[in-house]
């Protein structure tokens, strides 16, 4: 099973998924790493820069997730700490899984922790500039 960690590097999880700089991707089997690639983020508006000082709320324009979706698409699970309610929905309506981390963490051992069932999938995705 493949699962995605918004990263701000190699070491640190991101806060917002559409804002993380890359994506480090881990092939998991049996709650360990086989294998593990960085996809550097140029697919959201955020890290394009398109939003840059923008905050979101109901009344906010809706951008595509469709790159972003695409370039996840081999991924069970995405994992980060928040991400709004319209990314969380457009990947799990392309099948893929959300997963809100709760505590502090490196993207390896969010990775391990997802496949070894401690990360429950969530429903939605809200970070707190998105309440």
């Amino acid at each position: 099973m493949k699962v995605a960690v918004a990263a701000l590097d190699e070491t640190h999880v991101s806060p917002h998924f559409g804002r993380s700089p890359l994506f480090i991707v881990y092939d998991m089997q049996d709650g360990k790493v086989l294998s593990r690639e960085t996809r550097p983020n140029g697919f959201t508006p955020h890290a394009q820069g398109a939003c840059a000082g923008e905050t979101h709320g109901a009344e906010s324009a809706h951008h595509s997730h469709a790159s972003i979706v695409d370039a996840l698409k081999d991924c069970e699970a995405v994992l980060c700490f928040g991400m709004g309610w319209r990314a969380a929905a457009d990947l799990k309506n392309a099948g893929i899984r959300v997963g809100l981390l709760e505590s502090d963490c490196t993207p390896e051992e969010a990775a391990a922790l997802y496949a070894q069932g401690r990360i429950p999938a969530s429903q939605e995705g809200f970070c707190r500039c998105h309440e």
